[in-house]
């Protein structure tokens, strides 16, 4: 759909306000409530049992010693019906009462809401137990507290949070993969996350504690963080593989066992990105003057800054000291990704951007996170330190391109740390966050193919319909990897396409490309939806034409993501160990190329809005700038319809009344589409 020249690209001038249209009242119903008799029939024992306790011991040391009971200063996890909302305003009318984290769900699904509360005394949760009583006795409860009839009515489940809580099947899964003939005293990695107290002296002594428990296990502390902003408070710490050996069996005597512990999960890993194939740099026309202003910043690894690619494109900020200990060999990812957002596609040869891409390195030796830093606070950091108070070193950024991902930390319903501290600081500081969706390289079963020449010879559609339907089989097994649930931010999957010229297609041998005619994500492109239901990822963006490549054969094949290739990959500027003395050029793919290339867009569509408006644009607020930006990636994106009427006629579900299930399907692959060949052209 090519783009109107005769309209202007924004009206920035407000217009007359219109009269609102009347329209039909949407009232959304409220959730099914169990019946009174029933929830005391399930609750009631518990709550007498408190009421007991209480009466003969005002300070509840019974129930300190009860790892079932409800006590004070415990965590308590309340599963609700339908929105949290009822149940946190609640909350707010016991005094102490804190609400410490909150899961919000769609209410069609099955799993229910979950919110957690600190209850800090046995005042508190003598309140609480005297409500209960009011409520099940039938009798009106006092002025102000009558949302709790609502937190009664809809509550499914009522417990301590526990030793099962703090450590998740898969973060139990990874520390024993990583446990695994390892000798007992050898040190494991761990991220603990303290329960987050906002008073500083009880956060104090919650982290004190932990610290206490941590070196009773025999291990040492590394590094923390606690960010107000966030609700976060974590601890990275070193244990010996005996002490995770406990925590993976969850016993209440392991570090799974301390109160003020609300997670236990292994050290975070960077997805992987490939970077590969390499040829000689090509030619390479004077750049003209680029300007140090810039409006667009980089986290990512360490760029060769001299490669002849990048060294006029690039600024370097060494705030964390990664880049005495990387080699020039190691710089792949970082130098990938500048020269994506400078120059895009070296397949398809565009003006370089006019500014300078700021890039602070938050990955260490080997494009690998720092082994001694929690990436929350390396995040947190360099945001501050480009646009925090006092002398900001980029105080212009309103872009920033995060084309890193916690491959151990695939999205299941809560936004990660790292995702919410993302949304925190878009809205502190008008920033849009471009961040990539994750590349899941797992192997996919296709059950349609027998053997691997099965697959190479069959048609283009049916090749293609066999894929979709094997990623749909899996799907819950290829989620957003961490952060890419954010929700201020734009995540970007990657799309099946890029600008290889066809007399270089032949160097993708021995590969299969499972879309030759369809315009979708590519197979490794993590798949939606994100935080309740959102559509994600927001849109795709070239990611090259991903191959698969076939590992095992049998009743059925296994195929894998196939590297990148001079055949069917992004070109991008290679440090020497990849390209020669002096730095060349490779090919990459996948979910951190479309973020790049997102990146540069974003880019270009500042400066067209910075040319056609001048100082009535850029006057804007940074916040302001930021979400018209986000607005012209998103607005233009379309699906296409060949990949909608596929999926939909693929997948379903079919019959009346499935429309919206349908557009659920196409939204996991393909999020609000891809940009409109005129707008990717721009890009």
């Amino acid at each position: 759909m090519a783009s109107d020249p005769t309209k202007p690209f924004l009206r920035l001038n407000p217009g007359q306000p219109q009269a609102r249209l009347p329209g039909r009242r949407v009232v959304v119903p409220r959730p099914e409530r169990y019946a009174q008799a029933d929830q005391e029939r399930r609750f009631g024992q518990r709550f007498r049992r408190l009421a007991e306790v209480l009466a003969r011991d005002p300070a509840a040391l019974e129930l300190r010693a009860d790892p079932t009971a409800l006590a004070p200063e415990r965590l308590l996890v309340f599963e609700v019906r339908g929105s949290i909302a009822a149940f946190a305003k609640a909350v707010s009318r016991v005094p102490g009462l804190e609400l410490i984290d909150e899961e919000e769900l769609p209410t069609d699904q099955d799993t229910a809401p979950v919110a957690y509360l600190l209850v800090p005394d046995a005042r508190a949760l003598r309140q609480i137990e005297s409500l209960w009583q009011t409520w099940v006795a039938g009798r009106d409860l006092p002025d102000g507290y009558t949302a709790w009839r609502d937190v009664f009515a809809c509550l499914r489940d009522l417990r301590p949070w526990g030793p099962e809580d703090r450590v998740q099947p898969l973060d139990a899964t990874i520390l024993g993969e990583e446990i695994f003939g390892r000798a007992d005293d050898e040190q494991i990695p761990l991220e603990v996350e303290i329960v987050f107290r906002s008073n500083a002296e009880a956060a104090a002594l919650s982290e004190a504690n932990v610290a206490r428990a941590i070196a009773a296990f025999g291990g040492t502390i590394v590094s923390g963080a606690k960010l107000d902003d966030i609700a976060y408070h974590a601890i990275l710490a070193r244990l010996p593989v005996a002490a995770i050996r406990t925590i993976i069996e969850r016993s209440a005597a392991s570090l799974a066992g301390v109160e003020q512990v609300m997670y236990l999960r292994p050290q975070s890993v960077l997805t992987e990105i490939d970077v590969s194939d390499t040829v000689p740099l090509a030619p390479i026309a004077p750049p003209p003057a680029v300007v140090n202003d810039p409006i667009v910043a980089l986290l990512d690894g360490v760029p060769m800054a001299g490669h002849p690619l990048l060294r006029p494109h690039v600024s370097v900020e060494d705030l964390f000291g990664l880049e005495p200990s990387t080699l020039v060999a190691q710089r792949v990812h970082g130098s990938a990704m500048v020269s994506l957002i400078a120059h895009g596609d070296r397949n398809k040869p565009e003006p370089p951007l006019p500014r300078q891409i700021h890039c602070i390195p938050v990955l260490g030796p080997a494009d690998r996170f720092p082994s001694d830093r929690l990436i929350v606070d390396l995040i947190y950091q360099a945001i501050m330190r480009m646009r925090g108070p006092g002398e900001p070193s980029a105080p212009h950024v309103i872009i920033v391109n995060v084309s890193l991902g916690n491959a151990r930390r695939p999205f299941h319903g809560q936004l990660s740390p790292w995702a919410r501290l993302l949304d925190r600081l878009a809205y502190q500081f008008g920033i849009l966050f471009l961040v990539s969706a994750g590349n899941v390289t797992d192997g996919i079963p296709i059950r349609a193919f027998a053997t691997s020449r099965d697959f190479e010879d069959a048609q283009d559609d049916d090749r293609a319909r066999a894929v979709i339907r094997a990623l749909a089989d899996v799907q819950a097994d290829r989620r957003l990897f961490s952060p890419a649930e954010t929700v201020n931010g734009l995540t970007i999957g990657a799309r099946n396409l890029d600008w290889v010229p066809e007399a270089d297609r032949p160097f993708a041998r021995t590969n299969v490309n499972p879309y030759p005619a369809l315009d979708t994500a590519n197979p490794s492109s993590a798949l939606g939806p994100g935080f309740a239901d959102a559509v994600k990822p927001d849109i795709l963006m070239p990611g090259a034409r991903e191959h698969l490549r076939v590992v095992r054969s049998g009743e059925e094949i296994v195929v894998v993501p196939a590297r990148a290739s001079r055949g069917a990959g992004l070109r991008v500027a290679a440090p020497p160990a990849l390209a020669g003395v002096e730095g060349g050029e490779a090919y990459t793919n996948g979910t951190s190329a479309g973020a790049a290339i997102a990146s540069r867009t974003a880019h270009r569509i500042h400066d067209a809005l910075e040319a056609e408006y001048g100082q009535e644009f850029l006057q804007l607020s940074n916040a302001h700038r930021a979400v018209l930006l986000k607005a012209l990636l998103v607005h233009p994106a379309r699906w296409p319809d060949a990949t909608a009427t596929f999926v939909r006629e693929l997948l379903g579900p079919f019959g009346r009344g499935q429309a919206s299930r349908q557009k659920d399907n196409i939204r996991r692959f393909i999020g609000y589409g891809s940009l409109d060949r005129a707008m990717a052209d721009f890009g």
